[in-house]
């Protein structure tokens, strides 16, 4: 492994790419590590890890996992989620600088402040969120169930839900409850996913299907256009991630439009390859994603960096609005 050592993956040669292949799963069991890797994660590492998927999905996997060591390759957050369901196994992600820009947009002393604000509301934060905010959380929810989670609340109850402000007026308008206050953050990718250019590509490709994130800034005029019939209703398809997947599984489209961060594509054309699936946005690439490259990988596995380490007291009153979550119901997936 000497020359991918000093050679940027990009210039890998086939036989370099084998080598890098062999010594990380070769390392992963003599480390006693199973690799997880995001769904937006780049091919080649999504391909070499042992489980793909959401974060959530993950970090429930990883806690049942035999193995003592996990190398989580994805954005910092979710390491920690990790680390919060199996506190007693060592996590490393590949890049501890790679960070979340949603995760980001509400902080623990923001989130104690805005709950000042509204006494007596019930906190629900998007799983997409630091160790801290869930600490100060009630219950935790995912793309999948945020409108279960909502809905276990009285509805006499007032909201604060956070930090996506286009999930949040998402799960709103499903609800039709008018006393859910939402945190005005947001994922820059999905955000910058925009409604020109979605109604552009649907317009342009009028037989395709339709699969969007409800992160993503253009879910307003999805529905718009499910709701005005210029694309059928029945081919409008609001998803997580996981959704997309499992929707993919059983799509008899030719063509599928998909409004989420590019990395899903890899997934999704592995899961139905007689679906043509194309980017809503082809520029809605995470950097934070692409931090982890597989030179990275590799180093974290010969030098165990870089370890994640959650506060055992925050731990726990995270871990409890992850479980409050879990105990309604259809957990579903991270993102």
């Amino acid at each position: 492994m000497t020359a991918t050592a000093t050679t940027p993956s990009t210039l890998w040669t086939p036989e370099q790419w084998a080598d890098w292949r062999v010594e990380v799963r070769r390392l992963a069991a003599e480390r006693d590590a199973v690799i997880l890797a995001h769904n937006y994660q780049v091919p080649a590492i999504q391909d070499i890890a042992h489980h793909v998927g959401d974060s959530l999905q993950l970090s429930r996997l990883a806690a049942t996992a035999s193995e003592q060591t996990i190398i989580f390759c994805g954005v910092h957050f979710m390491a920690e989620t990790a680390k919060i369901l199996s506190p007693d196994k060592r996590v490393l992600i590949p890049d501890a600088e790679a960070g979340c820009s949603l995760a980001d947009s509400l902080t623990a002393d923001q989130l104690r402040a805005w709950k000042a604000q509204h006494p007596g509301a019930v906190v629900v934060s998007y799983v997409n969120t630091t160790a801290a905010v869930k600490a100060e959380t009630d219950i935790c929810c995912t793309s999948s169930n945020a409108v279960d989670v909502v809905n276990s609340i009285p509805a006499d109850v007032p909201v604060l839900f956070g930090p996506d402000q286009f999930l949040g007026a998402h799960v709103r308008r499903i609800t039709g409850r008018d006393n859910i206050h939402v945190w005005m953050g947001e994922c820059h990718v999905h955000a910058d996913i925009s409604p020109s250019d979605l109604v552009g590509q649907v317009r342009a490709n009028p037989d395709a299907d339709l699969y969007v994130h409800p992160e993503c800034g253009c879910t307003t005029s999805a529905l718009w256009l499910a709701g005005s019939g210029e694309l059928p209703a029945e081919r409008t398809h609001v998803l997580s991630t996981g959704g997309m997947l499992d929707q993919a599984r059983t799509e008899r489209a030719k063509k599928v439009l998909v409004a989420t961060e590019i990395g899903m594509l890899h997934q999704l054309r592995k899961a139905n390859k007689d679906t043509v699936f194309e980017p809503v946005n082809p520029r809605a690439a995470c950097p934070y994603m692409q931090m982890i490259t597989p030179e990275k990988l590799l180093r974290s596995l010969r030098e165990g960096r870089d370890e994640v380490f959650v506060d055992a007291d925050l731990a726990e009153r995270a871990r409890g609005a992850v479980e409050r979550m879990i105990a309604i119901g259809n957990p579903g997936t991270g993102e």
